[in-house]
């Protein structure tokens, strides 16, 4: 792009701004500029615009009811499985991850998904998700593609990690990487912001691009070669998660459903999951902050929680599905924020207070455009443990402890004693590789060499 061409459009669009200090810079921030100005969507900066200055009056949304949520039983369950272990085994089914952040809070200077997180070789995130992929290949014979999104912070990192690596035994040609939107942020008069004077301030644009993600950089395209018809999402900071869970895909494939959610019972009335909830025949999802005291507190006749099961982001898509609402455009999410800006001098100012607004998409934004969505129960303590923060609940520590116990459970069902203490954790170190024993039916048949018999 031109300084010629990027003027016209910025002054098109009201924020002929972000040239200012152009002839302050050097050939390489007038580069860099120009690209970002190349790589702006007017069409959402201006949907942005709108929902900064709307002065509409909310309508009071009806009053939300508890969905269907399925518990399946052994006979259902194993039905499901069967249906599920087809679909993967044909070649079906694709993987994809949400791993656009860094590990900051834990600490760490790097994508997240490198966070050492093995109980005991301080293994990495992305291990552990990429060598439950391996063994699922293995046990199906089949290759199953593995779309991992990153963000421009991390790109770079993530993808020369799983080259050091080897991809973790994965045939690199079935690892597709995409990198996740960025947005602008504004200012209260609607004006793109800068942090730098060549600079545009940039933010992720939620994890509900990942949809435009796929379409921009092809990857839809590609799963449609290899004609997927269902995509098994997940984030990155749950090791526990069981991934292309057979149960969980023929449920979803037998229901014919746009969307199916795993849902786990919260812990507490206020634990911070979003509930999915029916309201006007459809379903939606709402954050555990915008439910009344009453919503969160309120009780069935069985003194359960009326609202008792939070999402944890596990979802399955059709692939049909899928491709449909990349086209379309989500809700809009707003924030008001600290950004960082330059001020009219050429100096960078951090903010004390809340001087700009970021937006996002969410993916559950979604549910309100599927005619069939599925809702899963889970147990928490076998499939979720997410690594959030550096300390406290949903912590490595916790992670790691649970990531044992689980392992612990397995080790038990198959019929060999290991020490334990009372608590149910593990005596001794314990990490099994996903690739070694995806199960407890696969450690069952490595009963004979661990036992020695």
């Amino acid at each position: 792009m031109t300084f010629d061409r990027a003027k016209q459009i910025l002054e098109k669009h009201g924020q002929g701004h972000v040239l200012r200090f152009w002839d302050a810079l050097d050939a390489g921030e007038r580069a860099h500029l120009l690209d970002q100005i190349a790589g702006l969507d007017f069409a959402s900066v201006a949907r942005m615009q709108a929902l900064l200055t709307s002065k509409a009056v909310a309508v009071p949304a009806s009053e939300p009811t508890a969905p269907e949520v399925v518990e399946l039983t052994p006979d259902a369950r194993a039905k499901a499985y069967a249906a599920g272990e087809a679909e993967i085994r044909a070649g079906r089914v694709a993987v994809l991850l949400v791993a656009g952040g860094q590990g900051s809070r834990l600490g760490y200077d790097g994508p997240k998904g490198a966070y050492a997180i093995g109980p005991v070789t301080g293994r990495p995130l992305f291990f552990f998700h990429a060598r439950k992929i391996v063994a699922l290949c293995r046990r199906y014979g089949v290759r199953i593609p593995f779309y991992v999104m990153t963000s421009d912070v991390n790109d770079a990192a993530t993808r020369s990690y799983f080259e050091e690596q080897n991809y973790f035994g994965l045939d690199r040609n079935d690892v597709i990487f995409f990198v996740q939107g960025m947005w602008p942020a504004l200012d209260a008069k609607g004006r793109i912001i800068l942090d730098r004077p060549g600079h545009i301030f940039m933010s992720p644009d939620g994890h509900g691009g990942t949809l435009t993600a796929l379409a921009k950089h092809g990857c839809l395209e590609d799963m449609e070669r290899r004609g997927i018809t269902s995509v098994f999402y997940f984030q990155v900071d749950n090791p526990m998660v069981e991934i292309a869970d057979p149960a969980f895909i023929g449920l979803h494939m037998s229901r014919r459903a746009d969307i199916s959610l795993k849902l786990c019972a919260k812990r507490d009335a206020k634990e911070g999951l979003g509930v999915v909830v029916e309201r006007e025949g459809r379903c939606e999802m709402v954050e555990y902050t915008e439910l009344t005291d009453e919503q969160a507190h309120r009780r069935t006749a069985a003194g359960e929680l009326y609202f008792k099961y939070g999402s944890v982001a596990i979802h399955v898509f059709s692939f049909a599905f899928m491709k449909a609402e990349a086209d379309k455009a989500l809700p809009l999410h707003i924030a008001h924020k600290k950004i960082p800006v330059c001020a009219d001098d050429g100096t960078a100012v951090k903010p004390e207070k809340n001087n700009g607004y970021k937006f996002e998409k969410f993916i559950f934004d979604v549910l309100p455009d599927a005619k069939t969505v599925v809702n899963l129960a889970f147990d928490r303590e076998e499939e979720f443990s997410p690594v959030k923060n550096a300390s406290g609940s949903d912590s490595p520590a916790t992670c790691k402890r649970d990531m044992q116990a689980k392992w612990l459970r397995w080790f038990k069902r198959a019929g060999i004693q290991m020490p334990a203490h009372a608590c149910g954790v593990s005596a001794l170190p314990l990490e099994i590789d996903p690739a070694y024993a995806l199960d407890v039916t696969d450690l069952k048949k490595k009963g004979i060499a661990l036992t020695g018999e």
